[in-house]
């Protein structure tokens, strides 16, 4: 608890029996300590220089505690003004960075970024400075990062930024795609499906973006773009990719459960089975696939199609589509 004002587990422990037991030697107090004189003459001695324990007037050898309210307060009271230099500096450091980025060179435009560690990292940091929109074209095929282990994506959903994601169709054949889709849509992000995203992209606030440099063969790179005619330009291809992507609905955590009766669903409608099962056909999934990411029976999606048709009175499953996309059952109601 003590290691945030510059203390290890040794001198915190030393120090928590040296204030239970008031006053003690070395001897005694590395026998509660289970450590060696030298390492505990050692803790007190660092105890000592950080005002939290001092040797007893009159008794050679005899260690006493200083008052956790008095010693403890002091060194709080040092952090905080070390915190505040630091924030300061940090704020200075920004002022300067603006500035200097009013009039950026060209070189300073874009950034290379290689490595699969560096290019997780820097991942990371465009979603965790996002204020306002994450926009992402996610390929089936993570070199460097992958979407199941990005945990920026829910911290900065939950800060409410706004995320539009396309995926890609191999994206839902993933053992656990399915799963990380409908988490994500469970907190509230717009997921599309497209047969094919022509690149991995990422954009923050329209501000950032970064996308690939180098081919899989090669050590992975990326470019991390500032604002300027390039990014306008992959802007673009989002928001061009995006229109053409379907909606897809799916039940949180990528289960499938039955609605009770009265929870607002028309009785003469496609309940969320029939919806999630539309949802991932119109996806490009096979039947067989539908079924295996739903964990339904085959038969089960085949009778649920047939009920989909009969509802919006057609006979084939492009009809159903366009009829399933014209009453509004494949886009997701916030």
């Amino acid at each position: 608890m003590l290691s945030a004002l510059g203390l290890d587990e040794v001198h915190e422990t030393a120090y928590r029996a040296l204030v239970s037991v008031g006053a003690a030697d070395v001897p005694d107090l590395a026998r509660r300590l289970t450590l060696g004189e030298p390492a505990t003459d050692r803790a007190l001695r660092q105890l000592e220089r950080h005002g939290l324990a001092a040797q007893a007037t009159g008794r050679p050898g005899r260690w006493v505690a200083a008052p956790p309210e008095v010693a403890l307060g002091a060194l709080l009271a040092r952090r905080r003004q070390e915190l505040e230099r630091a924030e300061l500096s940090a704020t200075l450091l920004a002022q300067e960075y603006r500035a200097r980025e009013a009039e950026p060179a060209v070189h300073d435009l874009v950034e290379v970024v290689t490595g699969r560690g560096a290019i997780a990292q820097r991942f990371l940091q465009l979603q965790l400075g996002a204020t306002e929109e994450v926009c992402a074209l996610v390929t089936g095929d993570p070199i460097a990062v992958s979407g199941a282990d990005n945990e920026a994506e829910a911290e900065a959903a939950g800060r409410g930024v706004a995320y539009r994601v396309v995926v890609e169709q191999e994206v839902l054949s993933r053992p656990t795609g399915v799963r990380d889709l409908s988490a994500a849509l469970g907190r509230d992000e717009e997921v599309r499906v497209a047969d094919r995203v022509p690149t991995k992209l990422l954009i923050a606030d329209r501000s950032l973006a970064m996308v690939p440099l180098t081919a899989r063969t090669a050590e992975p790179s990326a470019l991390v773009v500032h604002d300027c005619g390039l990014l306008e330009s992959l802007s673009g291809l989002f928001e061009a990719v995006w229109r053409h992507a379907l909606p897809l609905r799916l039940g949180r955590g990528g289960t499938v459960a039955t609605h009770p009766q009265g929870t607002g669903e028309d009785p003469d409608g496609p309940d969320s089975i029939d919806l999630e099962v539309l949802s991932l056909l119109l996806a490009g999934l096979t039947d067989a696939s539908v079924a295996k990411q739903l964990d339904l029976g085959l038969r089960t999606v085949q009778r649920r199609v047939r009920r989909l048709m009969e509802l919006a009175d057609v006979t084939t499953r492009l009809q159903l589509g366009w009829h399933a996309y014209e009453r509004g059952w494949v886009a997701r109601t916030r």
